[in-house]
């Protein structure tokens, strides 16, 4: 699972088995329609999983997460994601 910045500040979240791949797909306009429209996008977080459906389950998770929760993951502050969770942000 991974989270992309897009040139409209917007964020893509994303599952992929080969993420350098995906990257270079994303890059050259040939990722999904809402990258294309708005390159450059830049990796700013990923996840690693054993297994292509739980990194699924994981994108689809986060992609109902409010800008706030998918930018304290991104940064890695568990402690406001934490808190955010309670108000189901």
């Amino acid at each position: 699972m991974y989270i992309l910045r897009c040139s409209n500040d917007l964020y893509y979240v994303g599952s992929t088995t080969n993420l350098e791949k995906r990257l270079k797909q994303h890059h050259l306009g040939e990722g999904a329609n809402f990258t294309r429209k708005h390159l450059p996008v830049t990796l700013v977080y990923f996840e690693n999983f054993d297994r292509i459906d739980e990194a699924f389950e994981r994108e689809k998770q986060v992609q109902k997460w409010s800008r706030a929760k998918k930018e304290s993951l991104i940064n890695r502050d568990f402690k406001a994601l934490k808190e955010l969770s309670k108000g189901k942000n």
